[in-house]
Parts: C-alpha cells; structure tokens; sequence
C-alpha cells in the first residue's frame, strides 16, 4: 500500500513489552531495597517519553504473593505518577471487556469516564503474584479494582481452559492480545496433552489481526512435566511474549517448531546470582503495523551491575603448596578487578555517571585441592565496596566420576576416576564427598506419602485427607505465603465426608467402626482415582510423543530445538504462504501477511489445520 508517514504512525500500535519485574524484592535490604521500584520507574518512563499506546506486563509484578503495604503503596504511586494523564488514547477495545476483565466493573480503565488514563498498563499475573486464598484474589486484582491495571488471563478452570482474546483497534492495525497467567506447569503441560486449551478467533476476517500471545510459564525443560514446549502453541499466533524465565533474550527468536517468533524479556531486576541474571536487561519496544512488527530492545540503565566469574584454583600455579591467607589474597584481587569492570560497564551504560551504584558481584571457586574459608568472614572486606558482600564468594569442587577397580598389592581401596587415572580411597577426591545425602534426592510428596499415605503402616496414614491434597496445600503455604492453606484443605475434606457419610447413611445408624469402614472404603477409591489420572497422563503423554506432537526429552534435547527427523511445520494457507523470514534484527520489520480488511464479527473456538 502507498502510505506516507503519517498514515503509518496513525496505524501503529507501539508497546512496551517488560517481564518479571519482582516489585518488592528485598525491599528490607538497605542497599538492595529499592532496585525492583527504581527499574520499574524507568520502564514507566521510557514508556512516556516513547508515547506508546499501551504496557505490556507477563507477569510478576509482585515478588510476594502477598506484597507488603510499602510494596503496593510504591506501586500506585508510581502508576499514579506515569500512568494517569491528560495523554489521548489512540487504541480501542472492539470485542467484549466483560469478557477478559473479571472485575465488577468489566471494562477497560481508560475507557471508564471516571478516570483519565493516559498510559494504559495490561498485564497477566505469574507464579509470584497468582490468584491464591478465600475468593482466589491476586495482588493484581486490587490495582484492577482501583483502575491502575487492566489484568487479564485469569482462568476459572484450569483443567479446561479456553482464552479470549482482547481485540485491539488503531487505524488500519488490528491486534488480537491472548493472556494466559501462570498454571502450575505439570497441569498446564496435562491440559495441553488433554487438547483443553482453546484460543478464541474472530469469526470473520481473522487473516486480519496480528496475533500476540503473553504467557507466564517455564520454557526449559527442568523435569519431563513442568515446562511448555514451543511445539504445544497455536501456529496462528504471530507473535510470543514468554515471561518467567530470567534470562533476557529481547530479540525475536523465530521459533524452531511453529509459524511465529518469541522474546523472552526477562526479569528487570536480578532476584538470585545466577548467569541468566547477569546478562545485560532491556524491555522491548514493539511497533505492530498492519501485519508487521518490529521489536527494539531497550537497554535499562538504573539497573545494578552484576558481574560473575568463575576460578579454578587448581590452574593457577603461583598457588601450589599456598597458605590459606596466601589464597584469600589471590581471591581478594579477583574480586577487586570484578568490581572495577562492573564500575566501567556502569560508566559506559550512563555517560557522565560519577559513583556508580555498588556491583552485585559473583565468584565462583574450584577449590578442588585446597581449603575453603568463611565467605561471610571473606565479604567482610568489601562491605561498602559491593552490594552482596555476604554472597561472593560461591565454592564448589570438581566432581569425579570414580569407578571401582581391583585393588593393587599391599592393600588399599583404589578408584579409577573417569579419565583412568588411579585416586585411593580417602583422598581428597573420594566419592564418598561427592555422594549427595539421601535427603539430597528426597522430594517433600516422597515423605508424606511415606509417612502420612497408605503405606504408612498401621497406626500411621491419614485418615480422610488425600496425600496429594496436602502436597497442593503446603505448595501454597510454603510458596504463596497461604498461612490457612493447610487449615482450608481440612475444613473442606471434612466437609465433604461428612455429606459423603450422610449420603450414604441417611438415618445415622451406622456404628463407629461402619462409618470408619465406610471412609476406608472411600479413601481407597479416591487414592486409585489419583493412580489411574497419573496413569493416564502418562498414557498420553507416550501417545503424544509416537505422533510427534510433542518430543521426547529424555535425553535432555534443548526446547528451542526441532526435534530429529522432524521437518518445521508449514505455512496453513495461501495467505500466510510467506509468513516466515529471517528473524528481525533490532529496529528492523517483519512481514508477515496482507490481507483485506474486514469486518470483525464474534469469536470462533475453530480449529486450525494440523501443520
């Protein structure tokens, strides 16, 4: 189409696209406390000084699932401060709001009359700040209600969940905005095996939109069960936000088994001292036009420095038969010159910058072969020089792989390490150090169902409460700060046996030991009802991997990769024939389809041809 400059400003929808921004985190450090609200000041900054249509959130806004009263009140403020305004609004809302904003007033905030937006915020909610307690609330509801965020992605049923999108309108653009809030990955990843995730569509002209799915869940494969594979995603999706994972990989990655491309934004404020966290953090600036995007990562400058290293001791030959104070030294200097750097990358981020704020700063140290010394005692010497000095220093040893061999004359264990070279038994490599504990490699659910589950022994067990109803609740007494979770999952179980025992003994004529029979008797079919969902999901899941529709990673395949012998999946239609390119670099446009337009007319759950 022939348009000038300012029939395409007038038809592109501008986004600021941030994850993970953990408002909170360590807000009682006296260094650290205020990291995650500065961060978030600038994202909201940026955001204005780019005059974008709207902010895009994928979850976990909050560290707590339970924010303190300083927490929220530094979040409204904030939004209070950049978000309200006499700033017009140029997106519109053409599907249904009662539909994806479940709060009693069901519409938009900057589309209610009582308010003056001037910087919409949407957002989903992640694992830190989901729905949790009496009515299933999340922190994100109370700025719902208070028209500071328009939170979508809430799921009633998430055994059967289907997703409507919030249809947005600019000009000529059309974006169709999915939220999927964060599941708990092992039953998200059996809904999806089960074919109960829905994505709506527009019944007519649905070519026309360009299609953005936000989701909170894990994109690594940490267990067979608990991640979200690429694979899994509807193939008419243009577009993915992936929140929850850390690591910020801000470029669109063309995904390796679907028709659309992923950034993954992550967190804006480094919540553990780990690789993923010490890369350089940006948000995104997404510009959607007709069915093109661009993507321009946008470095964040108040974030803290963090730089982390890594010593092996061993490799350091001026270190041969040292003193332990002859190494604190050596050590003492590495972190020095980390410092240092962390000051320069600091300096170059933000010309003009005098004192830099104190460096997160990391070691790790091989100590194989020689001794270790108090890491608190060591982050003495920098206090006022890092902003983690109890937390430097990260010891570890190598760990050898020994294997048993016959003994040589003259007596002794020997082990062959897997090099073939001989270590004895009691050295500073015996395999006895390295042999983690048996709690090491013990999960709480083993526990209960050992001590508390049928097979306790007698005189131990429970009695009415499933064992895998008590592992929910302590999941959320323990990571979702529920203090009553485990009391609620009581009174609950109570009450249904005792409808149970009034169903099944009207008159009350039952003994004792009939109605203990009686709960036996169900406890019995509730724990092989468990069994046998297990046993089908597992079902599935083998079914799943023989069609290809989900690969098998058991040999520890990486989730971004296609898997062998499996060929991408292919364009649906003619008019997405030419969908895929080389993925867009910074500043730099994808297209992806053109279509003419159409009216839109309801949502329609049809669907897709297999790719």
């Amino acid at each position: 189409k022939d348009l000038n400059m300012t029939d395409v400003a007038d038809s592109t929808i501008k986004i600021m696209v941030a994850t993970d921004n953990h408002l909170g985190y360590m807000e009682r450090d006296p260094i650290r406390g205020m990291d995650s609200f500065n961060t978030f000041e600038e994202i909201l900054r940026l955001a204005q000084a780019s005059k974008v249509d709207m902010v895009l959130l994928g979850g976990d806004l909050f560290h707590e699932n339970k924010p303190s009263r300083h927490t929220l009140h530094k979040t409204m403020e904030l939004m209070r401060t950049y978000c309200m305004g006499d700033t017009p609004i140029r997106i519109q809302i053409v599907s249904d709001q009662s539909v994806n904003f479940h709060n009693k007033f069901a519409t938009a905030n900057f589309d209610d009359s009582n308010y003056n937006i001037g910087l919409p915020i949407f957002s989903i909610h992640g694992n830190h700040d989901d729905p949790a307690g009496e009515g299933g609330l999340a922190a994100l509801d109370i700025l719902s209600v208070a028209n500071f965020v328009n939170y979508f992605g809430k799921q009633a049923n998430i055994d059967d969940i289907t997703v409507s999108p919030i249809l947005l309108s600019k000009g000529d653009t059309k974006v169709a905005l999915y939220g999927l809030g964060n599941v708990r990955d092992e039953r998200l990843y059996r809904t999806f095996q089960q074919k109960k995730v829905r994505l709506l569509r527009p019944r007519e002209g649905r070519d026309d939109w360009f299609n953005i799915l936000v989701l909170h869940q894990n994109r690594i494969a940490h267990s067979p069960k608990n991640y979200i594979h690429e694979q899994m995603l509807d193939n008419f999706i243009d577009f993915v936000v992936w929140g929850h994972e850390h690591e910020c990989l801000i470029t669109p990655q063309a995904s390796a088994v679907g028709d659309y491309y992923i950034t993954q934004p992550g967190s804006s404020v480094a919540t553990s001292l780990s690789e993923g966290e010490a890369r350089k953090k940006h948000v995104g600036l997404l510009e959607v036009h007709d069915q093109q995007f661009r993507l321009k990562p946008v470095p964040l400058r108040t974030v803290r420095p963090f730089v982390m290293c890594q010593v092996v001791l061993a490799d350091s030959p001026e270190l041969e038969g040292a003193e332990p104070n002859v190494v604190m030294d050596f050590l003492e200097a590495k972190v020095v010159d980390m410092i240092k750097e962390a000051e320069d990358e600091a300096r170059e981020l933000n010309e003009g910058l005098e004192k830099p704020m104190l460096p997160l700063v990391r070691l790790k140290v091989d100590y194989t072969g020689f001794a270790t010394c108090n890491p608190q005692r060591f982050g003495a010497r920098f206090v006022g020089k890092v902003a983690n000095p109890s937390e430097i220093l990260l010891f570890h040893r190598k760990k050898v792989t020994l294997r048993p061999r016959k003994a040589p004359a003259g007596g002794g264990d020997t082990m062959m390490d897997a090099d073939g070279d001989a270590a004895l038994a009691g050295d500073d490599n015996d395999v006895t150090s390295f042999r983690p504990t048996p709690l090491d490699d013990t999960r709480i659910e083993d526990l209960i169902d050992a001590y508390l589950g049928a097979g306790a022994g007698e005189g131990g067990g429970l009695g009415i409460l499933l064992e895998h109803d008590l592992n929910l609740a302590l999941h959320s007494f323990v990571d979702k700060d529920e203090g009553r979770a485990i009391q609620e999952i009581v009174d609950k179980t109570l009450i249904s046996t005792q409808k149970y025992l009034k169903r099944e003994d009207p008159l009350r004529t039952l003994q004792p030991e009939g109605i203990e029979e009686l709960i036996q008797a169900r406890m019995v079919r509730e724990r092989e009802r468990v069994l046998r969902d297990a046993a089908r999901d597992e079902e599935e899941e083998d079914d799943d991997k023989d069609d290809g529709r989900i690969p098998d990673l058991s040999d520890s395949e990486s989730t971004a990769s296609t898997s062998k012998g499996k060929a991408p999946a292919k364009s649906k239609s003619a008019t997405t024939s030419t969908k895929r390119k080389t993925p867009p670099s910074s500043g730099s446009s994808s297209s992806k389809r053109s279509s003419d337009e159409e009216s839109m007319a309801g949502l329609s759950d049809e669907e897709e041809p297999a790719p």
